[in-house]
């Protein structure tokens, strides 16, 4: 499926194709959003994103043509994967949670490493991108997270809107409400510190819960405290990484729609 997008001098291909992965045992289907702009010879830069279906809803493509019309943004090819079995594919490589959910989350990172990126080579003949930036959605944030820190080597740029950084090898308990957090242990434990770039988003609708009782809601709560593991290694507040807590932002698609333009800013700004 190809569809063409054109504001004036600006064209946005939207290309729908599948790949059939060994590594994950399945169909994987990606929708493909490559510019054509008029007298543009600038290397174009990748963007990888997690739960790729949300895209069409967002109008991901008129977000572009904007952007891209009023030269806010470098040239990208947005590559959004479809998400399959979210619960196992999406998490922290090797370390499932107290549910066991992610379990597939090293498989599907390897997924991206071995056979995607040699996938978007051969469709859209770029041998290699200006840069390589991964992002997601909720849960699809937290894998992100972890194949950019995994990865770095290739990816530079890692964001999050409204990330499961809840996710846990164990159970809460009012003794300890914060205790057990996967992604926090991660980066606290790591010994390297990545050459990489954070974006983090999260609404103070984003949920209800409040488990330590603090006043202030999870997905706020541990979308901070990550940073400050972030920041405990070294990374620097503005230069490093950026958070963006938007007011009246709720767990969805609409809110992650209207906080795409100042991630895409913030990536690939001009």
């Amino acid at each position: 499926m190809l569809v063409n997008f054109t504001k004036a001098d600006v064209r946005i291909s939207v290309n729908e194709w599948t790949l059939k992965s060994a590594i994950l045992d399945r169909e994987v289907t990606c929708v493909v959003y490559t510019p054509k702009i008029a007298d543009v010879t600038e290397p174009l830069h990748l963007l990888l994103i997690n739960d790729g279906q949300d895209l069409a809803a967002m109008q991901y493509d008129q977000i572009l043509l904007n952007m891209y019309q009023k030269k806010d943004i470098q040239p990208i090819v947005t590559v959004g994967i479809k998400a399959g079995n979210r619960l196992q594919e999406y998490g922290i490589s090797g370390q499932p949670d107290f549910k066991g959910r992610g379990s597939a989350a090293l498989a599907y990172r390897q997924f991206i490493t071995q056979e995607l990126l040699p996938a978007i080579y051969t469709q859209t003949t770029n041998t290699a991108f200006a840069s390589y930036t991964i992002a997601g959605f909720s849960l699809g944030a937290l894998s992100a997270l972890d194949i950019g820190w995994h990865e770095a080597g290739i990816f530079s740029k890692i964001g999050a809107f409204s990330g499961s950084f809840w996710w846990r090898s164990k159970e809460f308990t009012s003794a300890q409400p914060d205790k057990h957090r996967i992604a926090h242990k991660l980066i606290r434990k790591s010994t390297d510190k990545p050459s990489l770039k954070f974006w983090f988003q999260a609404g103070t609708q984003d949920e209800r819960s409040d488990r330590n009782q603090n006043g202030i809601i999870d997905s706020i709560d541990d979308s901070t405290s990550l940073i400050y593991e972030l920041y405990q290694k070294g990374y620097q507040k503005g230069k490093d990484v950026r958070y963006v807590e938007l007011i009246g932002g709720k767990h969805d698609v609409a809110t992650w729609g209207k906080m795409m333009p100042e991630f895409l800013c913030w990536a690939f700004e001009k």
